[in-house]
Order: C-alpha cells, then structure tokens, then sequence
C-alpha cells in the first residue's frame, strides 16, 4: 500500500513519522492540497443556517376616473363606465402582498438570529425556515440600517435549544483562506459555495470601510447568509456583490464577525445600535502640520475644536492636540478614526494619547453617545448688528500669496460671519500662492498662527516674519470657514 491510498488522518500521522527519521522532508503546510470535501463540515453547519422570506403591503394604484374613456354626453356607457371606477377604488390606493427572500443564521439557542436589515426592511411579517423545513414566525429585535444588520427572535419549537453557530475572528482571516458561504440563492433554499478570501478592507462608499472580499459564489437571496471559515467559524455576513448583471461574478463581500457580533450584542440589549461620540472635530495630520508640532512623522489626527462640556473637554482635550492613539489602537490616519470612536462602547472609559507640547500625553475619556451629541449640536448665532462703517486694516503677505484685514461689521455682512467670530479675514489670495495650494478662499478667517491667537493682520505678519527669521520650512495656520474650523500648513516661500 502507498501513502495515497491511506486516508487523510493516517497518511498525515504516517509522513510525520518517517519525517521525524529524517527520511523525507515533509511539504510547509502553505504548500498542502487542499481538503478533498467540505461535506462532513457542511453537514454540521447546515442546521444554523436559515431561509427568510417577508411579506408586506405594496402600494398599488387602482384605476382612475381621469383614466376613464371620453364617452360623449348622455352617451349609455358613461354611467357604467363611472360606475365601475368607483367601485375599484377611483383615486385610492389598493394594496398587494410583497414577499422578499434572504438568509440568516442562529447565533444563540435561545432563538436570536442574525441577517442583513435590507432583508427585513419594511417587512410586516417574517418567516424562519430551518433545514428541515420547519416555519417559525419571527420577531424583530433591532436593526441598524448603517452597517446593514438586524437582529430577529423566534421562539424554539419544544423550548429545546437551537443549533448556533460559533463567531471566529475576522481579524485573524488572511487573504487567500478558505471560506463557505451557506444561504438561500434565487430563494432556492439552503445551498452552500466554495472560495476563498480575495481581499480584505474594501470599501462600498456606505459607512463601512472594512468589507471582506470573496470569490464565492453570492448570489441575490444569499444576503443575511454567514461566511465560515474551514474552523466552521462565521467571520463575515455576506451582504452585498458586484455585478453588471446582477448575478454572481465572483466579487461578493461579507460584513467582518468581529463588527457584526458587536452589533448584534447592542441590537440584543437596546434594541439599536448606541454609537461613540467624544465631542471634537478634527482633520488628517501632513507632514508639513506634523513639522510644525515637532511629530517625527505624520500620524494620528488633529484636533481643530472641542465641544464645550463634551466628552474629550471633559478629558482634557485641547485644540492643537494631535490624537495618537485611542484605546489602546493606534490612530494612524483620519479615514479609520470616525470608525473607531464610532465603534467604542459607550459609556467605557478609554485611554487616549495625545501629542501636546512636544511631547505624549496620556489622558482617560469616558465616550459619549452619538445621538445625544446631535441634539446638543445646535449652536445658535447671534443676530447681526447694523453694519457700521469701519476703516478696515489691510496687510498683504506675499510669502505666503495672502491679503488680510481686520473683521470688521462690514466684512461680516460681506461674508456672512457670526458677531461671534473674531479674528484676521483673509479678502484676496494670490494664484499659485502657498495660501491657493492649501485651498485658502476669501471670507476664511484666521483665528491662530503658530498656535499663538491673531486679532489683526500685523500680528500674523510678525508671527510670520519670525518664523522665516527661525528658518522654518512651513508656517501652521488655524482657520475656520463657515463656522467649520481646520488647519492649514503653508510652506514659506524664500
């Protein structure tokens, strides 16, 4: 008998012994076949996974008495015909059963199933169906819209638990894994496909940037349908595909486990999805702004306002603080950032490490809740005064290609400025100027140069000058337009 013909279990156990003899060098596991079947692991799976169909009412117009024929006056049919459009409803709405397919699978024996919110939205009722093709009416617990999940409850026939799945972790799935996709195609019930992780991190230009890509085969009725890994581990929730046809063209992506389990936790216990706020704005960090605060590199992002009483003023948080990391995560750049804070359980206290003053700061933050965040963010302006004539204070910077004034109660009613705002305007700025590459526009104010407050162009002049004096490559500024504040780094011209 030859090694091949032993099956799998033995001819490993085999190679490993005539290995240890050093008779044979034994292949590195990146090299091996591939597994001959899934069937014994499917088999396993199958009970977890679910079928949804929903059924709503679709509005339906009825014919109307302006789609009557014109039938001449007195003419026999034209009561008949009237009569007929009264009594299918004339102007008002009929209503018809819509029905939509998806999947789904248990992630709790008590009845909790997890599926995509586009499956059940709108949906007046929704229906379970298991492998073994029992119906069970569901309940929905919570969804969110946002990241595309929902959370339903039915209950176990018999009171005895349901088979679950066991959640894996999305962040240890590299690209080029295994994975299988079980769900419900075409509304043809459970069936499972093959492939395997294509990319990781894709964006689909909605609020999640970290989608998982795979080459098998999703196709509509798929969504809500778990992605497992070889471990028969879910670590995705197949949610979206792209396709001119609309059919399978081996670019599906599947919702990371790690988000989802975290979504459905809050779903589960509030009902909603409760999401981190911290109360500042904040911009991505140059080289040239990372110059200016003496940041051996650009990373992390820069703090260009703090709410008042929120929850990083409540920490300590400082406009021109540059957040380095948030709890416990590196903060590398701005696109991942709003995620993260979004992400942090509210109401958890984090540790946050800023650079301030040329040197790390650590500070604790208790995170706040979004929602509230969006009530309290309703900063009310100040009626404008009459505007009174005012010489104004003119200066021109042509190293950095920038015409300054002093804000005046004309400049204001000119630029559409709150009383509130105090500051140096900028009225002109030069072509192909340090100030136009940065994106600088009339009507944009400079609160701060050098992190020092400005109140007239003198005062940025002299900063400016004295900056050239010290020979630095850029000059940082902080500007606020239309009540959005941010920083501009400008390089100073010989």
């Amino acid at each position: 008998m030859i090694l091949a013909d032993l099956p799998g279990y033995f001819r490993g156990a085999a190679l490993a012994a005539i290995a240890s003899l050093g008779l044979v060098t034994v292949e590195p596991a990146w090299a091996r076949q591939p597994t001959e079947s899934f069937s014994e692991l499917v088999d396993k799976l199958m009970p977890t996974v679910v079928n949804i169909t929903t059924t709503q009412n679709v509005p339906q117009q009825g014919p109307r008495l302006r789609d009557m024929p014109q039938l001449p006056p007195g003419s026999p049919f034209e009561e008949l015909f009237k009569d007929f459009f009264d009594k299918r409803g004339g102007e008002e709405q009929q209503k018809r059963r819509g029905t939509s397919l998806g999947s789904g699978f248990v992630i709790d024996g008590e009845g909790y199933i997890v599926t995509n919110n586009h499956v059940i939205q709108g949906a007046e009722d929704i229906t379970v169906i298991f492998r073994d093709d029992t119906q069970l009416k569901a309940k929905l617990i919570g969804s969110d819209s946002r990241i595309d999940l929902a959370l339903l409850k039915v209950e176990p026939p018999n009171k005895k638990p349901l088979p679950a799945v066991k959640w894996g972790d999305s962040d240890k799935s590299r690209v080029g894994d295994w994975v299988i996709a079980i769900g419900n195609p075409f509304g043809m019930g459970h069936s499972v496909t093959a492939g395997i992780i294509s990319a990781r991190g894709r964006s689909l230009n909605d609020s999640l940037d970290d989608y998982l890509q795979t080459d098998a085969a999703i196709n509509k009725g798929n969504s809500g349908g778990p992605l497992f890994n070889t471990d028969g581990e879910v670590i995705g929730v197949n949610t979206a595909i792209y396709s001119p046809s609309g059919t399978n063209a081996g670019l599906a992506f599947s919702i990371p486990s790690n988000l989802v389990k975290q979504v459905a936790d809050q779903l589960r216990e509030f009902g909603k999805v409760k999401r981190g706020w911290i109360g500042v704005s904040y911009q991505s960090v140059t080289d040239d702004i990372a110059d200016s605060f003496s940041l051996d590199r650009a990373r992390g992002v820069l703090v260009a306002n703090v709410t008042a009483d929120g929850p990083a003023s409540k920490a300590g948080l400082k406009r021109n603080d540059i957040i380095l990391s948030f709890g416990g995560q590196d903060v590398l750049d701005l696109r991942r950032f709003p995620k993260v804070v979004a992400n942090a359980r509210v109401g958890s206290t984090v540790d946050v490490v800023v650079w301030r003053g040329g040197k790390e700061v650590p500070l604790k933050l208790r995170v706040g809740e979004q929602e509230e965040a969006e009530k309290q963010n309703t900063s009310a302006q100040g009626s404008k005064k009459p505007a009174e004539p005012d010489q104004p204070v003119t200066s021109t910077i042509e190293q950095l290609g920038l015409t300054l004034q002093k804000v005046t109660d004309q400049l204001r009613e000119r630029y559409g400025l709150s009383d509130q705002v105090k500051g140096v305007i900028v009225t002109k700025v030069a072509p192909n100027s340090p100030a136009a590459e940065k994106q600088l526009q009339p009507g944009d104010v400079i609160l701060e140069v050098d992190q020092k407050p400005v109140t007239t162009p003198q005062e940025v002049t002299d900063l400016v000058t004295k900056l050239q004096q010290q020979k630095k490559r850029s000059v940082l500024l902080f500007v606020e337009r239309q009540g959005d504040p941010r920083f501009a780094a400008l390089r100073l011209q010989k």
